[in-house]
């Protein structure tokens, strides 16, 4: 599908790569993206990357509107020509799943709920044909997630489950949302799983927490003194399951500086991925722990 492009005022253009969410949009997004940052347009001051599209603001007076759309066309056709391979991350996150801190927060809200009887992992564990909690934690935390977009809030990933549509773990959002949601509650909405970089209101279901920092503005997290936002657009995300002394034990090491979350850099094809998406995720995971 070609890109959709519209103007927002006179400083702003919005592409849209696709109306459905899909690997597919998020690799053209990522491609225009980075063609369009590496291209130096003059007159364009910021690229700011979404779930299958971008903003662009520019100066109107260093470059007309007619001529930055011919530019972006451009790049368009040069993203759609080019092999579907990025140089990424993949990252392990620890995960506490049924934590207390979630589970408290979220029978505050129950009136706000679908199911006010049960909880939020129950319902997903329900309505995705899982017959116990254990196995939607096993589905949930057994497959990649690929990161299509960081923001909304400061440093929250957006991820994308790297399986089959027909597999892929879909809830809807609370009815109403809630006032209250924990710094690093793993949630999801949609088709998209995210972390909560801080604490706030939120709607999507609330399945565990993270003992993991991914935003710190002070920037004195070990492994965030260079940058204070953890994920970057196209990183990939690998779940790893730990239980009450686990998360004790991560925070304890946060505090000390001596956490360091597992990272490797990897190639990602996505036509590789298409053609054996579980031995393909295998691969990744084996990439991750040196195998």
């Amino acid at each position: 599908m070609p890109a959709r492009f519209t103007f927002g005022g006179d400083e702003h253009l919005f592409v849209e790569c696709s109306d459905e969410m899909s690997l597919e949009a998020f690799f053209k997004s990522l491609s225009m993206a980075k063609g369009m940052r590496e291209s130096g347009i003059k007159g364009v001051t910021e690229i700011c990357p979404a779930n299958a599209s971008f903003q662009i603001k520019f100066d109107p007076d260093l470059i007309k509107p007619d001529d930055l759309l011919r530019e972006v066309r451009a790049i368009e056709g040069a993203a759609e020509k080019a092999e579907p391979i990025i140089t990424t991350r993949i990252v392990e996150i620890p995960v506490f799943y049924n934590d207390p801190w979630t589970h408290e927060t979220l029978m505050r809200f129950r009136e706000r709920h679908q199911e006010p009887t049960g909880t939020d992992l129950d319902y997903a564990a329900r309505i995705n044909g899982y017959d116990a909690v254990e196995d939607f934690i096993s589905a949930h935390a057994g497959s990649p997630w690929f990161v299509s977009m960081v923001g909304f809030v400061a440093g929250l990933p957006f991820m994308y489950q790297m399986v089959e549509r027909q597999r892929q773990i879909e809830v809807p959002k609370y009815l109403r949302p809630r006032t209250d949601t924990p710094r690093l509650t793993v949630g999801h909405g949609g088709c998209f799983g995210c972390i909560y970089s801080v604490r706030g209101a939120g709607g999507y279901q609330m399945f565990g927490i993270t003992p993991m920092p991914i935003f710190d503005p002070t920037q004195s997290t070990s492994y965030l003194r260079d940058f204070m936002v953890f994920f970057r657009p196209g990183d990939i995300v690998k779940f790893r399951p730990i239980d009450r002394d686990g998360y004790d034990q991560a925070v304890e090491d946060v505090d000390k500086g001596r956490f360091a979350p597992p990272i490797r850099e990897v190639s990602f094809d996505l036509r590789q991925y298409q053609a054996d998406i579980d031995g393909y995720n295998a691969n990744l995971e084996g990439a991750l722990h040196g195998h």
